[in-house]
């Protein structure tokens, strides 16, 4: 599992060694999904990108909180009308959730940060909140990666609406476990068969680290150093960007097994 925004990419652009591992996966037979918190493309937008990038991959190799918030809303809340908080226009990929504005709304998902989503927005969210309304969040990120430097993001205003409206907001993008569970699921793979790459130590890598999978934080996008220092839980692996991942894969345990390379091509 890789995430996207700060291991692959910085604004769509190609980190280096992004290009050679993704084909490297792809060569080797190794199944991959990238598994990304980004709201403000969808699917469809991201493997097009990807690809004017150099990387190739197919729309079913991407799993992004949002579809996961499809998913979760669709079980959780049958029916139920959604106001979706987000920068960008991704609705198309909350099928079967009808989305309305936030006074009309049975639950508020809050998606990315950014200029579209203002105080007023804010605002409603929080009265819809007091009055009893669930909020549920694709991720907690307070900070994204731009090529600009860094940029808040929806979790440093997910603090500050608890605490206003006395709530905890569930969220389903990462670290939350459904979120690797379901991208095992879509590989055909065990959780011990299986690494997760990413920059932001807690959300990819201590997140997928607890159902069991192997993190691997590489020193590119967010990461600081800072986070190793702070950090309450050690990654498993630290390298240095994700050009590194085909050496570090070939000395983990197992490696080259025939009983790991079947597990890793059922997903490819």
């Amino acid at each position: 599992m890789l995430d996207i925004d700060g291991v692959l990419t910085v604004s769509w652009q190609p980190l280096p060694g992004a290009v050679d591992t993704v084909g490297w996966l792809g060569s080797e037979g190794i199944g991959f999904r990238l598994v990304t918190n980004t709201s403000s493309q969808t699917r469809l937008q991201i493997a097009g990108l990807l690809a004017r990038a150099g990387m190739k991959v197919g729309l079913g190799q991407v799993q992004t909180a949002v579809t996961s918030a499809a998913r979760y809303l669709v079980d959780t809340y049958p029916g139920a009308r959604c106001a979706f908080l987000n920068q960008g226009a991704v609705d198309e990929d909350l099928e079967g959730v009808p989305l309305v504005d936030a006074g009309q709304a049975d639950v508020i998902l809050l998606g990315g940060a950014g200029p579209a989503v203002g105080y007023e927005e804010l605002d409603a969210a929080f009265k819809r909140a007091i009055d009893g309304v669930p909020v549920v969040a694709l991720h907690r990120n307070t900070r994204s990666q731009t090529d600009r430097g860094p940029a808040l993001d929806m979790g440093a205003f997910i603090l500050g609406l608890e605490a206003a409206a006395s709530i905890e907001v569930s969220v389903v993008g990462k670290p939350a476990a459904s979120f690797f569970e379901a991208a095992l699921s879509g590989l055909g793979a065990d959780a011990a068969s299986t690494v997760m790459v990413g920059d932001d130590l807690v959300s990819d890598v201590l997140g997928a680290q607890a159902v069991g999978i192997t993190g691997v934080l590489v020193r590119t996008g967010k990461f600081r150093p800072s986070d190793l220092d702070q950090a309450v839980e050690a990654p498993d692996h630290v390298i240095d960007d994700v050009g590194d991942l085909p050496t570090l894969l070939r000395k983990l345990p197992g490696a080259g097994q025939p009983g790991r390379a079947a597990a890793s091509r059922a997903g490819s």
